[in-house]
């Protein structure tokens, strides 16, 4: 049985092992090195789980009895002029948990909760030029594409493009996220 709910600060070491993989696992899909994270304290990480409904970050985790399996997290943000938007970051299911629908159940509840915080109506994100799974994802919620950034982010010396996509919540039904 997979639960889906939000991580707290408890949570930071499974979150940091597993974005770690991540990193490592995909480098073009992040625009962090594994280096750069890995020597971030772990009081980095925990920062982003803050339990507060006005933590600027928030992030998901799907657990099972194995551990942690998926996470994908919300920055939003707090200027005035752009309160109304937030940005998933940070989607990433281990290769043990995937092709089970996993992906899906984290982008939705991401969907809600992004839905649920006060004036929030835009959820932004960007994915790797070519990786037609993730953004066939995407879009299957809604989310559409509104620009590709060339030369977006360095991986051993080539340069990858990074597809940029935005969801109005508002254009949603009442229900569907």
């Amino acid at each position: 049985m997979m639960e889906i709910a939000r991580l707290s600060r408890g949570d930071a070491p499974a979150y940091r092992a597993l974005m770690l993989e991540a990193y490592e696992a995909h480098p073009d899909a992040f625009t962090s090195s594994p280096a750069e994270r890995a020597a971030l304290p772990l009081t980095w990480w925990e920062s982003r789980l803050l339990a507060l409904d006005s933590a600027p970050e928030a992030v998901l985790g799907a657990m099972d009895s194995t551990g942690l399996c998926g996470v994908v997290g919300l920055s939003f943000e707090s200027r005035e002029k752009t309160s109304h938007k937030a940005t998933l970051f940070g989607m990433y299911v281990s290769p043990d948990h995937r092709q089970r629908g996993l992906g899906g159940d984290l982008v939705r509840a991401a969907i809600a909760l992004a839905r649920a915080r006060p004036g929030v109506r835009v959820v932004q994100l960007s994915v790797t030029h070519g990786n037609l799974a993730a953004q066939g994802l995407y879009e299957r919620f809604g989310f559409q594409v509104f620009g590709i950034e060339p030369l977006a982010v360095c991986v051993a010396g080539s340069f990858v493009q990074k597809v940029h996509m935005w969801l109005d919540l508002d254009s949603l039904p009442g229900d569907s996220a």
